[in-house]
């Protein structure tokens, strides 16, 4: 194989695969890129076995082959080369990658040791638009679970229902859920629970890309092309819960809070909270609502926040950092806690949102 390309059309493909490949080596071929050259492309494929990415750019080829390379080392020597074109050889004795006065060699893996990943076009796509996806996997990741023992919670279950797309994820104590428009309609209801590294890696494909996405499903697969990027995923087999049900109907207090004020009264006095519960307490009554925050060991904390509330007053206790994920994606000037008393699920919403709905359920704590 000898190909020729540009070091920035080469670092852009290969960064992509930076959070793909298998670095824990438990399977060395894992930790290489497969690179194979054609006429006038280089083409690229990684995985881990969960995950897997193809990805091609223009190149100049002299030679024709395909070859395995360390993944994360040809990613730093091309990141360190001067802005210029980039020359790979390889042969039997291994692989060079040169440029300007610079000269490499690398050993390479056997090319069978590569595993072969399941081809996409075997059933029909729909499409998904990029604003809608990317809105969802921003809104809704942080809320995967972390426990590795409750497997079907590994991941965001998307929907797409008629015109609708949702995306839910939820850890147990607190349940993001997120819908937008898109067209052409579905005639049937199509799930499906996306793994979280799947999610991660299709929005950064979203980051790099102007295109809508290409969206394909098979028993075991799941395929995202987005312009010449194709991601492979793995689907988690399990059945998602009904998040329905955990959504409260009837939360009939309401309080809206300017959202860059309430994230900075919750980062202060979170600083305080206890390190372990990360507890804060909102006490609620006639036109304020008071954040505070205490701990035996470091001491306590409050602010008071103007708002519009004529209600009954009560006090409620939410996690610090789940409050904090839900501003920190949120965009509008405003958003609104939805309660019905101090031991319920409470509801967080965005006021103002234009196209998407996001309903954050977050259960209470009792401390």
């Amino acid at each position: 194989m000898e190909l020729v390309v540009r070091k920035s059309d080469l670092l852009r493909e290969l960064q992509l695969f930076q959070g793909i490949v298998e670095r824990k080596n438990t399977i060395p071929i894992l930790a290489n890129v497969r690179i194979e050259a054609g006429p006038d492309e280089v083409r690229f494929l990684a995985t881990d076995l969960e995950v897997g990415l193809r990805s091609r750019c223009a190149a100049s080829v002299a030679r024709g082959g395909a070859l395995t390379v360390p993944a994360k080392k040809l990613y730093e020597i091309v990141q360190a080369l001067p802005e210029t074109d980039v020359r790979i050889e390889g042969d039997e004795k291994g692989v060079k990658v040169a440029a300007d006065r610079f000269d490499s060699r690398m050993q390479t893996l056997p090319l069978e040791d590569f595993p072969t990943l399941p081809e996409s076009g075997s059933t029909e796509s729909v499409a998904l638009p990029r604003k809608g996806i990317r809105e969802m996997i921003a809104k809704t990741q942080f809320a995967i679970t972390g426990d590795d023992t409750r497997y079907f919670l590994n991941g965001a279950l998307l929907v797409l229902n008629g015109s609708q797309m949702s995306m839910v994820a939820t850890d147990g104590h607190r349940l993001a859920l997120v819908s937008a428009a898109r067209e052409p309609a579905v005639e049937t209801e199509a799930k499906a629970i996306l793994p979280r590294k799947t999610l991660i890696e299709l929005g950064r494909l979203l980051v790099e890309s102007e295109d809508d996405v290409r969206y394909e499903r098979t028993e075991n697969h799941l395929f995202f092309t987005v312009g010449q990027r194709l991601l492979i995923s793995r689907m988690i087999d399990g059945q998602f819960p009904a998040y329905d049900r955990v959504i409260p109907r009837g939360n009939d207090k309401r309080i809206e809070f300017e959202r860059e004020r309430l994230f900075g009264a919750i980062k202060r006095v979170g600083l305080l909270a206890n390190d372990r519960s990360r507890a804060l307490r909102f006490e609620i009554g006639d036109g304020k609502a008071e954040v505070s925050s205490s701990s035996p060991d470091i001491g306590e904390a409050r602010e008071p926040l103007p708002v519009e509330y004529q209600g009954s007053p009560l006090q409620i206790c939410f996690n610090a950092r789940y409050v904090e994920d839900f501003l920190k994606c949120v965009e509008t000037d405003t958003v609104v806690l939805e309660l019905k008393d101090e031991v319920s699920q409470a509801v967080m919403r965005p006021v103002g949102a234009v196209d998407y709905d996001y309903t954050y359920v977050v259960m209470p704590m009792r401390v």
